[in-house]
């Protein structure tokens, strides 16, 4: 059944019990650590002075010294409302879970969070929804009636049988935002061909990867055969996990696509933040902004 707004009641819910859960981690546990690893990362131009004693030298501006025949420095002041881009991939691989959830469900849930902790401290938050192209762009707003449409939108929006095309995404990114932004991405990353868009984008925001996958990704029930669709191509094939040499294969095969995944997102500058259908993803946060919280200190 539908409401007025044409929205399912059965998407309202699951926003509503979002909501209450991010809500929930974002004032018991989260509430100093977003501020505390984002907040003033950014800085904006604010005037060019003549140099004074005791200034930064490395805040000279050589141009206008030059011009001037003497020193002047640039003045920068911190930006205090930040830019949250999410990036999020709505293409059919996300729509698998052998636990307790889905990974698309997942990315939900870590949307919200984020979001939320972008609304109590004044940032805004926009996002970019992609599978194979851009399917969808909502600009930076920050109020609650925004963050909840943000929710809504993962929730709903599902792109079957379509491929995931991250240079895509990541092309619109610099395309239509200007100013630094701070930029979660949610995928599975199940892409190639696009770690050139990745480091250009990553010099100009800053950047956290969030791959999302599911245990069943890195290691099959044993001595069984199932019957696995490809979400992306719609195509099937029989997997015999009674062997060996099978199981042995699929998980170093996995193993290695994540650590060439970790490798990738070191040499573009960017973070990551790894997470799995399964376990809780809290205290992979947590450990995430401790760790940049003290690299900028």
């Amino acid at each position: 059944m539908n409401n007025t707004t044409g929205i399912p009641q059965e998407v309202l819910r699951h926003v509503r019990r979002l909501e209450i859960r991010a809500g929930r981690l974002v004032n018991d546990i989260f509430a100093g650590q977003y501020n505390s690893t984002f907040k003033g990362r950014g800085m904006e131009f604010s005037e060019v002075r003549e140099y004074l004693p005791g200034d930064d030298v490395r805040s000279i501006d050589w141009n206008v010294t030059a011009r001037m025949g003497h020193p002047f420095i640039k003045k920068f002041i911190e930006e205090r409302e930040l830019t949250v881009m999410f990036l999020v991939d709505t293409s059919s691989s996300l729509n698998f879970g052998s636990r307790k959830q889905f990974k698309s469900e997942l990315a939900a849930e870590i949307t919200a969070l984020l979001a939320f902790s972008a609304l109590r401290n004044n940032d805004k938050a926009g996002m970019i929804m992609f599978s194979n192209e851009v399917k969808k762009y909502i600009p930076p707003r920050k109020t609650r009636g925004h963050v909840l449409r943000l929710i809504r939108e993962v929730i709903a929006t599902h792109s079957r049988g379509r491929e995931t095309s991250l240079q895509s995404a990541l092309d619109f990114l610099n395309h239509i935002q200007r100013r630094k932004a701070v930029v979660f991405i949610l995928s599975d990353f199940l892409d190639s061909q696009y770690e050139q868009a990745l480091k250009i984008a990553a010099r100009r925001h800053d950047i956290i990867a969030i791959p999302i996958s599911d245990p069943w990704e890195h290691r099959l029930p044993a001595g069984i055969q199932l019957l696995m669709e490809d979400g992306e191509s719609d195509l099937f094939s029989l997997v015999n996990t009674k062997t060996y040499a099978f199981t042995r294969d699929y998980q170093k095969t996995n193993k290695q696509r994540k650590d060439n995944l970790a490798s990738m997102f070191r040499r573009s500058g960017v973070d990551a933040i790894f997470a799995q259908t399964d376990t809780s993803y809290v205290e992979s946060f947590l450990r995430f902004f401790a760790e940049r919280a003290k690299r900028f200190r």
